[in-house]
């Protein structure tokens, strides 16, 4: 994998001294293009005991599940390169406690359409289950739960009153940072990629901040977050702490960032239930 790396960042790089755009839309390319998440045999087992419907975003399909409950509804969102049955475990926490359950596959994941992700488009998608199905909770793991707070930062959907992020990143900036330095990317190209972003996107890198865009969220809050997370460093969960007005912050040990332990499970329900 590390050679691997290597080698794209170098040819990169040769692309930029001849052309920093087409460089910065290669490494752009790579960096939304997921390469794991599509569903498993077993996952698909899994599954199948759900209700499944499929919505549209732009003539992209959304595909969703749902687990029927008579509790209030809780919308479930995964994280990059993985899909809706990631929550298995969590869903039958769940569906004993008898909630109404609903997940949904990210862009280019599952049994979701297109071929590329990015948090903006996922919140697009978040918003589109949302309406149908009016939960009362989201959950979002790692860049779902960033998802989701654009999301309900632009739409302020009054029903949603509780929000669970698990492993979260908050700084776009940095997550792109960490891509372009694990990659080797050169000035020319990491330039002309910010350059592109705020082309595309019309606001720079920075301006894709969960910790900025929590401060009109009225929803109350639980972070959980593990220290040995080596994916989304911890601070990042301090921060949106300090922005998050009516949230808890539970700092875990051991479980890195897939946070799957049946702890967190009883964490999640204890909150949904107070």
């Amino acid at each position: 994998m590390i050679i691997l790396q290597k080698i794209i960042g170098l040819s990169v790089n040769l692309i930029s001294f001849i052309s920093p755009k087409a460089s910065a839309r290669i490494a752009i390319f790579l960096f939304t293009k997921p390469f794991k998440g599509h569903v498993t045999k077993d996952q698909s087992d899994f599954l199948a005991t759900a209700f499944r419907e499929e919505f549209f975003y732009k003539n992209t399909p959304i595909m969703s599940y749902r687990w029927l409950g008579q509790k209030d509804t809780v919308l479930l969102v995964h994280g990059w390169e993985s899909n809706s049955s990631r929550w298995k475990n969590l869903i039958l926490a769940l569906k004993q406690q008898n909630f109404n359950i609903v997940a949904l596959d990210a862009p280019a994941h599952g049994h979701s359409g297109g071929n590329r992700f990015n948090a903006l488009l996922y919140a697009e998608f978040i918003q589109v289950v949302a309406q149908r199905f009016n939960p009362a909770v989201v959950i979002g793991h790692s860049v779902g739960g960033m998802s989701t707070i654009f999301s309900q930062n632009k739409y302020q959907n009054p029903f949603i009153k509780k929000i669970v992020l698990l492993g979260s990143p908050s700084e776009f900036k940095n997550i792109l940072d960490r891509y372009t330095q694990v990659l080797g990317y050169n000035q020319r190209t990491t330039k002309q990629i910010t350059s592109t972003i705020i082309a595309r996107y019309g606001s720079s890198p920075e301006d894709f901040s969960t910790a900025k865009q929590l401060k009109n969220i009225t929803s109350e809050g639980l972070i959980i977050h593990d220290k040995n997370d080596h994916v989304i460093p911890y601070e990042d969960a301090v921060l949106i702490k300090t922005h998050f007005k009516k949230s808890a912050l539970i700092t875990t040990e051991g479980f890195g960032h897939a946070l799957r332990d049946h702890s967190i499970n009883k964490h999640i329900c204890e909150f949904l239930e107070n």
